[in-house]
């Protein structure tokens, strides 16, 4: 299968969200989505967003990062999401597009890459195993939403 990384643009926006709320859907999170397309498009400032997408123009999956700073190692990059439809997966697209924002943070000379995985998703586990990522089970996401 023929596909291309690129960067998101604000058009691409409406099937990115699409896949947002089917992420959400795959896991068992949709009552907790709380952003929508027009605070997307009010906040793209924010938004740093490659897309996977196909010869016919489809796009099949994304992934959303931005910088952090951590005490213990600096200048970092964090992975929100990364989500290839489910009929498109297998096929090297997950890969790419996690591959396209190691390159970025290497670039940019970033200490370190840190994204979470749910621990009942052994698949994604995997995946990241075999990229040399190591999957701690120690801390806990602690959230204040306004």
């Amino acid at each position: 299968m023929e596909f291309i990384i690129r960067k998101a643009q604000e058009y691409d926006y409406p099937v990115i969200f699409s896949m947002i709320r089917d992420f959400a859907a795959f896991e068992n999170c949709s009552d907790k989505l709380e952003n929508t397309l027009e605070l997307m498009q009010k906040e793209k400032e924010f938004i740093n967003c490659l897309v996977a997408e196909t010869e016919s123009k489809e796009i099949v999956g994304y992934v959303i990062y931005f910088f952090a700073y951590y005490t213990w190692f600096g200048k970092s990059l964090y992975m929100d999401d990364l989500y290839v439809k489910d009929t498109f997966r297998g096929k090297g697209i997950g890969s790419s597009l996690i591959n396209s924002v190691i390159d970025f943070a290497r670039k940019e000379d970033c200490h370190k890459l840190r994204w979470q995985v749910s621990g009942w998703n052994n698949p994604a586990i995997e995946f990241y195993k075999k990229l040399g990522a190591t999957i701690d089970d120690v801390e806990r996401n602690c959230d204040l939403i306004f």
